[in-house]
């Protein structure tokens, strides 16, 4: 494994990282139903061009998974990104980013429930871990002030749409579909639109302002596009283990561009609960021993 290797997915996190903060920007700037559509619209028709005759030659099989297909849009592409744009509204990018790195531990919930996976110690202890640190950091330090106040909608928002991405993730791996990444991504996107249109529409059309046009532009080309290129390509090097490793960078770089951008101010219960819960998805990936005896001895 080489430096050039790692450089593509690491650009590939950072330009998601970025796509945070953007989400954020876009907060009381741009609807988030007009930048939802806006953004599909764009990378759909930039994939059409270059895909679209690849899709086109394999039509047949396309019809055939497209039901399946449909699902992953709508986990993946309308759910999470419209979630996430609402939820921008009533929360910080920092919270936002390390609420994301908690997508690879429902991953693994989600994974013993749909595909049947062992329970292992460490998606116990990880389970554990990142749940108390996610109640230290949106609790502001005081967890038990959870009990009375509750969760700010926006933490909320962005933890459902964490949940909608980890199961776009666990469906992906359960049906193995027999197409192209490219050509899955093209179809995936021409779903998502029709879907967002209706949200569009359902809430009165709003138009692009003018300050809200390069928040969509970011997020239509390099999120949408460029970065499943450069994440694609960190698997084609290095393997989805390692790659898949490197989204644990996320939440560290949406922080660090959010205190940079955005004024954010790091605080202590900021640093504690996202170090806890970082350390919980981690020990999540990391601890394969079966929980259980009996599946110790398969």
């Amino acid at each position: 494994m080489t430096a050039a290797h790692l450089l593509a997915p690491l650009l590939a996190v950072m330009i998601w990282a970025v796509n945070t903060i953007v989400s954020k920007l876009a907060a009381g700037v741009i609807d988030p139903a007009a930048i939802s559509l806006f953004r599909w619209v764009l990378a759909g028709a930039l994939l059409g061009m270059v895909f679209g005759r690849s899709v086109w030659r394999a039509r047949d099989l396309v019809l055939r998974l497209l039901p399946k297909l449909f699902v992953l849009s709508l986990l993946g592409m309308v759910l999470y990104q419209c979630l996430a744009y609402v939820a921008a509204s009533t929360t910080t990018a920092t919270n936002m980013g390390i609420v994301i790195s908690l997508m690879p531990l429902l991953a693994v919930v989600l994974s013993v429930l749909i595909l049947r996976e062992v329970i292992t110690v460490g998606a116990v202890l990880g389970g554990l871990l990142s749940i108390a640190g996610l109640a230290y950091l949106l609790s502001h330090g005081e967890p038990a002030a959870l009990l009375t106040a509750g969760v700010r909608l926006g933490d909320g928002l962005m933890l459902l749409a964490s949940l909608a991405y980890a199961g776009y993730a666990v469906l992906l791996k359960k049906w193995k579909l027999p197409l192209g990444n490219w050509q899955s991504l093209t179809v995936q996107t021409w779903c998502a639109v029709p879907v967002l249109f209706v949200y569009y529409l359902a809430n009165g059309a709003p138009p692009i302002t003018q300050a809200g046009l390069p928040l969509v532009l970011y997020a239509g080309i390099p999120a949408s596009v460029l970065a499943p290129f450069l994440w694609m390509l960190g698997i084609a090097r290095l393997g989805p283990m390692r790659t898949t490793a490197l989204m644990n960078l996320l939440p560290v770089f949406t922080v660090a561009i959010a205190m940079a951008f955005l004024g954010e101010t790091l605080h202590a219960y900021d640093v504690i609960g996202g170090v806890v819960t970082l350390l919980g998805v981690v020990v999540a990936q990391a601890i394969r021993t079966p929980l259980l005896r009996r599946d110790r001895e398969r």
